[in-house]
């Protein structure tokens, strides 16, 4: 696998001008990028097929959780804008999964983009499991439970933190994809994620995909923290007993 494509650039702005600024300064053509809510659901779809027209490879981050009947026909509608990959709730259950993944196949031109389940958000720790969720079990049991279900359910992989990636591999296939937000380089502020790892720290962990977004999109240079990033997740130069 290209190792610039496993690097996904979290574009977390408002705007089209925006976006267009920002990669401008990143200065990666074709890069892999994420599309998340606050930038589709502000300028809708043509912002895919704007990236995609350009050449960017595109997951598109809308985490969608309804009943299945609702995520399929949306999915089928989501696949035709040509994204790369797509993600749902896996706390929306076996069955929702299972509608996601064939409403992509159908609605998929060629190709069907790469269906991803989210396990947990990596804002989510022990606590607030407990607390407020209401979920008394460990949190990497209920993230491997979930990543569990996904698999069954026919998703090609799931978000997760790097953390979890390994036991999830361990526990369905080592061919089921982690893509792993909640990515720092090791001089940055965790802000308002829980699990977070360096780069090098998740591909050592068993991660197949990183999303990044505040190391490069709000550092001085993201030009250079883009490289950093990259240099860092080809390194791996973290080890266990660090």
């Amino acid at each position: 696998m290209n190792e610039e494509k496993q690097v996904i650039v979290a574009l977390d702005v408002a705007s089209n001008d925006e976006m267009l600024q920002m990669l401008k300064k990143i200065h990666r053509p074709g890069c892999y990028v994420k599309v998340g809510m606050e930038l589709y659901l502000q300028n809708g779809a043509d912002i895919v097929r704007i990236l995609k027209s350009e050449g960017y490879s595109v997951f598109l981050d809308l985490k969608l959780h309804d009943i299945p009947h609702t995520v399929y026909r949306a999915m089928k509608g989501l696949a035709r804008l040509g994204a790369d990959m797509i993600n749902v709730h896996a706390a929306g259950g076996a069955e929702m999964m299972r509608a996601a993944a064939e409403g992509l196949g159908e609605g998929a031109q060629s190709e069907r983009p790469i269906c991803l389940a989210v396990t947990q958000l990596t804002s989510t720790d022990q606590t607030m499991l407990e607390n407020e969720l209401l979920i008394k079990r460990p949190i990497d049991e209920v993230i491997t439970q979930y990543a569990s279900l996904a698999y069954s359910s026919g998703m090609d992989g799931v978000v997760c933190s790097a953390w979890e990636a390994q036991k999830i591999k361990n526990q369905t296939s080592a061919e089921f994809l982690a893509v792993t937000p909640g990515i720092r380089l090791t001089d940055d502020d965790a802000g308002d994620q829980k699990r977070v790892a360096s780069p090098a720290q998740a591909r050592h962990l068993g991660s197949d995909y990183i999303v990044v977004g505040r190391s490069i999109t709000a550092a001085a240079d993201p030009e250079e923290a883009y490289q950093r990033v990259l240099d860092d997740w080809r390194n791996q130069t973290w080890k266990t007993t660090n």
